[in-house]
């Protein structure tokens, strides 16, 4: 018997979306996460979405990551969506282990500061 194999340890594909969703926001130049109707719809009801704008799948000890954000005008959108990436890639694996092999960003829009400021208020 092994006795350094207890058991097994599964990371819900909820809390590497959570995960990622907030390494993506630490990105200087993301404005906010683009989420979903029913994300949206959660939010207005008060309820926080920390998982809005990632989409994660895993495969054994492999995942796969979609990152949906919006950017700052005046940012430069392919150096923001390159430090996304690595930002993401390097939180997650450290956070939980895992081999991310893919992560996709796309810019959904682009947000003044105006509208930034609008929707803090």
């Amino acid at each position: 018997m092994n006795s350094k194999n207890i058991g097994q340890v599964k990371i819900s594909e909820d809390v590497i979306s959570i995960i990622a969703s907030l390494a993506a926001t630490e990105v200087e130049g993301v404005a906010q996460m683009s989420g979903s109707i029913t994300g949206n719809i959660g939010e207005i009801l008060g309820k926080k979405n920390h998982s809005k704008g990632v989409k994660v799948q895993v495969a054994e000890d492999k995942a796969e990551i979609d990152v949906f954000v919006h950017v700052e005008y005046g940012s430069v959108i392919p150096d923001i969506a390159k430090k996304i990436q690595d930002n993401v890639k390097t939180t997650v694996e450290t956070m939980t282990g895992l081999e991310v092999t893919l992560v996709n960003v796309y810019i959904q829009g682009v947000t003044t500061k105006h509208e930034k400021n609008i929707e803090t208020k």
